[in-house]
């Protein structure tokens, strides 16, 4: 059964609207700073907290075998509805450090009930040429990430609520989209029961531990990256006292070009191999990771903002390629469970490296603190690098 031409464009565009969700705090975290008089630290505490809830919603997803079990396109508006309430529990006025972790906390846990849900919805549609949807998929989440930068660029004249209240009636939007105009895909086969063993089981495969511990690799880079985009910079232009720097535009532009290299990537994959890809795009990941700082100490700013934008595509490229191994090699009546598996374990570890680098930030100022990145793409490329007796799904 072929689905609709609409189908994908549809879930394309309600997991954009509802991924503008996963970074709204970060769009306006000055403005945070300064009205709940919050330390320069928040940063970190404030991106960790929507990963973790993240995680936690992710492992209960996973255990409970929702996104099997149920309707996709259900669990999917549910959790848009709750992550944009939560949402917009941050525009109170009351807010401490510690009520504002907590909405964002639950916002992130309501994430969870999207994005890797989002993807089974993908794969429940496109058995034949999955790593080009979910190319389109994760660069709409990509351009959903940063589209509070750009929005908090545009309503410089407005109150900053505005972008939490615009993130969370997008969010109600795209939920609703995906559930009125995305009915259940002929690829889907319902799981009648909950699979506790389902967390080890997947694992047994070595082509789905091979590509899930390349997203690790992945992961442990990407959300550092953009967590601290607008921190580079900052950094840059204090170094540089002639360098001016529209910190929000150039922020949403550098995490948004990501989604144009999800695109590619997607369709090179067809070309080239799906791994050959995934493996190409660690490599100059890393790469960047080593060679930042370098970029750091060179004088042209157009310099600077390019490697960025460079890093910013390659930093992403491979997460749909990664996805795509694993719901091909995860059996397919727990495959939205499988990749909500990987999910959890994946943003457990972007934890990790974003509170490293914030506790380094504050001992030291060296900018070589981001070659710390490249210590998941290495390990990442391993594990890639590994002979295995069994082919890869191309």
């Amino acid at each position: 059964m072929k689905p609709s031409k609409t189908i994908l464009p549809i879930i394309v565009v309600s997991q954009f609207c509802c991924t503008s969700l996963w970074f709204a705090g970060n769009g306006v975290m000055r403005d945070l700073i300064v009205n709940f008089g919050l330390a320069e630290s928040a940063l970190g505490h404030l991106t960790s907290a929507v990963q973790f809830g993240f995680i936690l919603g992710t492992l209960i997803f996973a255990v409970l075998s929702i996104a099997d079990r149920f309707s996709p396109s259900k669990v999917f508006l549910c959790c848009a509805i709750l992550g944009a309430i939560f949402n917009l529990g941050t525009i109170w006025e009351g807010n401490s450090l510690g009520s504002i972790l907590t909405f964002r906390f639950f916002t992130g846990f309501f994430l969870a009930g999207i994005y890797p849900v989002g993807m089974k919805i993908a794969a429940d549609y496109f058995e034949k040429g999955l790593g080009k949807s979910l190319g389109y998929l994760v660069g709409a989440l990509v351009v959903g990430t940063a589209f509070p930068h750009l929005l908090k660029d545009m309503t410089t004249a407005f109150p900053w609520k505005y972008v939490l209240i615009g993130t969370s009636s997008l969010a109600v939007l795209g939920g609703v989209l995906m559930a009125s105009l995305v009915p259940d895909g002929p690829y889907r086969k319902p799981g009648q029961k909950i699979y506790v063993s389902a967390f080890l089981q997947v694992f047994k495969n070595p082509n789905f531990r091979s590509a899930a511990f390349g997203y690790f690799g992945h992961m442990w880079e990407l959300y550092a990256f953009w967590a601290f985009v607008p921190v580079m910079l900052k950094t840059y232009s204090i170094i540089h006292a002639d360098v001016a720097f529209n910190i929000p535009l150039l922020s949403f532009l550098i995490i948004a070009t990501g989604g144009f290299a999800c695109v590619l990537g997607g369709y090179l994959a067809q070309a080239l191999g799906t791994k050959r890809v995934a493996f190409l795009a660690l490599t100059l990941s890393c790469s960047c990771c080593l060679v930042s700082p370098l970029v750091f100490a060179q004088g042209e700013a157009i310099l600077f903002v390019a490697f960025l934008l460079f890093w910013g595509m390659v930093v992403i490229a491979d997460s749909p390629l990664f996805s795509t191994l694993v719901a091909q090699n995860a059996q397919p009546e727990i495959k939205g469970t499988a990749l909500t598996i990987v999910n959890c374990i994946g943003f457990a570890i972007t934890i990790v490296s974003i509170q490293l680098l914030t506790g380094i930030k504050e001992v030291t100022a060296s900018n070589s603190v981001y070659m710390l990145l490249a210590l998941g793409p290495i390990l990442g490329l391993m594990v890639l690098s590994k002979k295995k007796p069994t082919k890869w799904y191309l």
